[in-house]
């Protein structure tokens, strides 16, 4: 209770002058709706909403798997050169900072106007890579040194090294970056499907759209508040991941 106590105070009070603020200077429901009118936009849009969400979620969860498959691969390859390290940190970066509304027109060509959801998971992973790649690739070089020593004393195997000793190690670096990359793949899953403009996956960036050209702003506040939960039972569940893991290690 201490700990959800103050959040859910604050917010309370916000929504409260939030709502007290539309109805005393009477603010057009078009431009800011009151927070009861987006209540009563979340209960009657609910099962599109709901349905809509899922989409947007599953679309997520493939980009976050797919960006920890190869961000985790690659960071385990790399590891075990420096001179690949140091050729493929620079292009992991380049991509990185590449927006995605830039390169989203190509992907969307590359994956065809009627796979439109496959480009959205191309592009969601995109963003969500590179935490994962330089959390595993920065845990993988933390193990301690003396142990480092130690392997090398007993003869150890590469394989053996990189399981009894360099994976532990990395394994908390690995779990924060995947605490970073979930919330990207969501950002990363709406984004990518506003900028493909496609309503094929029908998640919840299309129905920000749909309720924006029609300029019914509570449906599209209730759409974010729908995105700000999928947004925090993702990073909660992922929490509760690195939680256990590190309670496993001690």
């Amino acid at each position: 209770m201490t700990r959800f106590l103050p959040p859910t105070l604050l917010t309370l009070l916000l929504l409260a002058a939030w709502e007290i603020a539309c109805r005393a200077l009477d603010v057009p429901v078009y431009f800011l709706p009151p927070p009861s009118a987006v209540a009563v936009a979340l209960v009657e849009r609910a099962p599109l909403l709901a349905s809509s969400a899922a989409v947007t979620f599953w679309m997520a969860l493939q980009a976050l798997m797919v960006a920890g498959g190869l961000g985790g691969g690659l960071a385990l390859l790399v590891s075990l050169s420096r001179p690949a390290e140091q050729a493929v940190r620079p292009l992991a970066v380049a991509l990185q900072v590449t927006p995605v509304v830039a390169i989203a027109p190509l992907v969307l060509i590359w994956t065809g106007l009627d796979h439109a959801d496959r480009a959205v998971v191309i592009l969601a992973a995109t963003v969500a890579f590179f935490p994962l790649f330089s959390g595993m690739l920065t845990g993988l070089k933390s193990a301690d040194p003396d142990l480092e020593r130690l392997f090398d004393l007993y003869g150890a195997s590469p394989l053996q090294r990189l399981v009894r000793l360099r994976l532990p190690a990395a394994l908390p670096f690995a779990l924060e970056g995947l605490r970073v990359a979930s919330g990207l793949a969501v950002i990363g899953a709406v984004v990518a499907e506003f900028v493909s403009g496609s309503g094929a996956s029908q998640g919840l960036a299309w129905r920000l759209l749909e309720a924006g050209n029609r300029l019914r702003t509570a449906d599209m506040l209730a759409a974010l508040v729908c995105l700000m939960i999928m947004g925090l039972l993702l990073n909660a569940a992922v929490g509760a991941v690195e939680r256990r893991a590190r309670h496993t290690l001690r």
